[in-house]
């Protein structure tokens, strides 16, 4: 007598069911964390322009820790925060993700062809700033952080975040060497490079011997410092350093305004003198983009409006997102690079008179180095 079979099924499709024969799966275990591991991360990071990688341990950055607690005390800062806000945190690795294992670190060159000075009155920007190249080495960190989650571990990526000392890390990890301006320098390429991290649990292979220093006698970067902002090897006063100076808010001390040149924003001549800068950098270079934003008009700058200004500045940092400090920093760039022509004159004119006693104190200053202090101007306002 033949028999019927019948086949069920569960409706919830469960992990398991035995009536179903469904076994439970075994939790598969993470892949080995070994060299050949790292370098397939590593690979990942390489078509976004990434050069440079290594890992640090996820411990407490002790060095860093007392460095920053060192500046604070001896008051270097000038109201800096960044990773000087918290230092127990931008410190330790573990706050930002627990049971951490390792950081692994990225470097990405940002070195372009230079980029010719277009006519008329134009203000520098530093290197770093010409275009953003935080975001393909961020989509770079990320994709490393998406294999890490994929494979079991937790993982967070961070790039121009205070969350963690970036150069302290990427040195722990060998990727290059302190050198008396306080930038990372990498053996045989420099220091034009940007930093990020992935802090994981993950336990990948640590790097376990130190960059040597290659730094030795020279000390060309102390002595070109426009401000002597570099008081001791790898220690930077604040208060002096031209790239804080043109970020911070309030007045320009006018000790420095002469000294800003024609700078925007931030300041090379540190790393423009280093040597192993100059010699590998060219060979370590980031690739081309379109349009880098090297130079800035200061009449446009001083002519367009707040909402313009802002949108033009926002892949920068700018504090409170306010554009006087903007047009403040214009204001001193014309004072020093600005000719006599009737277009400077009236800018000059329309500042000199302005509701803001800040952008009127730095216009007064640009109009008497211009030598311009009668422009008509009968009353300015208290």
């Amino acid at each position: 007598m033949p028999t019927n079979f019948v086949r069920s099924s569960c409706s919830l499709r469960p992990d398991w069911c035995l009536r179903c024969v469904i076994v439970r799966p075994a939790d598969s275990p993470p892949p080995a964390t070994d060299a050949a591991y790292l370098a397939r991360l590593a690979q990942i990071t390489e078509p976004f322009g990434v050069t440079h990688t290594g890992v640090a341990p996820a411990e407490v950055l002790s060095r860093a820790r007392t460095a920053i607690d060192d500046r604070l005390r001896r008051g270097l800062t000038d109201g800096m925060q960044f990773t000087f806000r918290n230092p127990s945190r931008s410190t330790n690795p573990r706050r930002a993700v627990p049971d951490a294992q390792s950081v692994f670190v990225a470097a990405r060159p940002y070195l372009l062809d230079d980029a010719p000075r277009p006519k008329g009155v134009q203000a520098r920007v530093a290197r770093y700033a010409w275009v953003d190249h935080y975001a393909p080495l961020r989509a770079a960190l990320r994709a490393v952080a998406r294999r890490l989650r994929a494979d079991g571990f937790r993982a967070v990526a961070f790039v121009d975040d205070n969350s963690i000392v970036d150069r302290e890390v990427a040195q722990l990890a060998g990727i290059g060497w302190f050198g008396k301006n306080a930038n990372l320098l990498l053996p045989g390429a420099g220091s034009w490079f940007v930093l990020g991290c992935v802090v994981t649990t993950a336990a990948l292979p640590i790097h376990q011997q130190p960059v040597e220093d290659g730094c030795g006698a020279c000390r060309r970067c102390l002595d070109v410092c426009p401000t002597r902002a570099i008081i001791e090897p790898g220690v930077i006063d604040a208060t002096r350093c031209l790239a804080w100076v043109l970020q911070k808010p309030g007045t320009i001390p006018v000790a420095l305004r002469e000294l800003v040149g024609d700078r925007i924003y931030g300041c090379d001549d540190c790393q423009e003198v280093c040597p192993p800068t100059i010699r590998f950098g060219p060979s370590n270079r980031a690739p081309a983009q379109d349009a880098p934003k090297a130079w800035l008009s200061v009449l446009e700058l001083l002519t367009c409006s707040d909402a313009e200004l802002v949108a033009q500045w926002s892949p920068w940092y700018l504090a409170d997102r306010d554009p006087r400090w903007i047009r403040r920093n214009a204001l001193v760039v014309l004072g020093n690079i600005g000719d006599s022509s009737g277009e400077v004159q009236d800018v000059l004119r329309e500042y000199l008179v302005h509701d803001d006693p800040i952008l009127r104190e730095h216009a007064e200053w640009a109009a008497q180095r211009l030598c311009m202090q009668r422009l008509g101007v009968d009353e300015v306002p208290a």
